[in-house]
């Protein structure tokens, strides 16, 4: 029995290896996975021959039935069999993404909806519609769904959602209320979006990504893994105090950076009914929309010369609305960090707008899984290989 769980174990720390080295270095000769996890020729032909056959690795060339073990044929991964899915609940709407193994996105929908003040459970259910609409998408390329990632804007513990102001919820199992025939985790959605932009975007390997929406979230990736903090609540940037004085926020508390930079205040400062409404006064000059924008970024750099002190960050990414903002905000925020930071550091950090925009939380979410999978295949290959 002892000798058997060790060469489970192996056999899976095995596949590990094959797998992570194609995934990052896409692709390779068995040849070339064998110099290059150290394992040998005849342990990698069989490790491939599997991957293959659960449709985990596709080859790039044509092969000839039983010769696996032929050299020069490059494998990849595949996206044939295995898939994930990413779920959001934002302030004001829904989303969905299904991504496959090799991270192709298979199905993205997002459905605008005011969630304020709703009942989790009418919320949960319309998501609950909008994830099985992907699972039939799934179904119908053939593909095996290995689990969900939720993302929701607050922060999250044991799968409980302790606090959403700009929903109106607290204390609530959101996990529980969906009902799909995959396992479901959650997250914070500004976590997650840092991942998407960490996994599909331009982000480093050090940087604070800030999630401008309604309210206003962070994840701090360093090292190409995500810090979470002591207790995972790590990020709570639209909470950061920059003026005492201020307007009360949601949260309790007076002058939280969500009340000057965050969506509804930047539209009602600007005197618009919409981003896109916003977007367009700011490209025609308006002169409110301009100062709006201004006192917005201002607000922000406030909040981020606190962060940077505090964690001494290089590289700072704006996603969610802040990203098409991005030339209005940019400025304002760039001169107080430079008054703020440039005699202490004697530079200031590279502000960027999110490359993977809006869809950065739902792609972080589903990618939480497809890493998963590669860093522990042993589970999903067995899935996989039954249907």
């Amino acid at each position: 029995m002892t000798q058997a769980v060790r060469h489970d174990s192996m056999r899976a720390r095995n596949l590990e290896l094959v797998l992570g080295e194609v995934s990052r270095r896409g692709p390779l000769t068995r040849a070339a996975l064998a110099e290059l996890t150290g394992l040998t020729k005849s342990t990698v032909s069989k490790l491939v021959g599997d991957l293959l056959d659960a449709g985990f690795l596709a080859e790039t060339g044509p092969a000839r039935a039983g010769e696996r073990g032929r050299p020069g044929v490059e494998v990849v991964l595949s996206g044939a069999r295995v898939a994930s899915l990413g779920l959001e609940i934002n302030v004001d709407y829904l989303a969905v993404c299904l991504l496959d193994l090799a991270r192709e996105v298979r199905f993205s929908e997002r459905r605008e909806r005011d969630n304020r003040g709703s009942r989790p459970e009418e919320v949960l259910g319309e998501l609950q519609n909008l994830a099985q609409t992907a699972l039939d998408a799934a179904a119908a390329h053939r593909l095996t769904v290995a689990g969900a990632v939720l993302a929701v804007s607050g922060p999250v513990g044991d799968g409980v959602l302790f606090s959403a102001p700009n929903l109106g919820w607290a204390g609530v199992r959101v996990a529980d209320l969906l009902h799909l025939p995959v396992p479901v985790t959650v997250d914070n959605e500004a976590n997650l979006g840092a991942l998407g932009e960490l996994w599909f975007g331009a982000g480093p390997a050090d940087f604070l990504f800030v999630s401008g929406e309604v309210g206003i979230g962070a994840g701090l990736v360093v090292d190409s893994a995500l810090f979470r903090g002591a207790h995972g609540l790590a990020g709570e940037l639209g909470h950061v105090v920059v003026s005492p004085t201020g307007p009360r926020c949601r949260c309790g508390a007076a002058g939280c950076l969500e009340t000057y930079a965050g969506q509804e205040a930047l539209l009602e400062a600007a005197g618009v009914a919409s981003v896109a409404d916003l977007l367009s006064a700011l490209d025609a000059g308006a002169r409110s929309a301009t100062r709006a924008a201004a006192a917005a970024g201002e607000a922000l750099g406030l909040a981020l010369a606190s962060a940077v002190n505090l964690l001494d960050l290089d590289h700072v990414v704006l996603g969610g609305v802040f990203a098409p903002l991005f030339p209005w905000l940019a400025p304002a925020a760039e001169g107080v960090l430079a008054a703020r930071l440039g005699r202490l550091r004697g530079s200031v950090p590279t502000l960027a707008p999110s490359t993977v925009g809006g869809a950065a939380a739902t792609l972080g979410a589903a990618g939480r899984t497809v890493h998963h999978v590669l860093a522990d295949p042993g589970p999903f290959l067995n899935r996989a290989e039954a249907t």
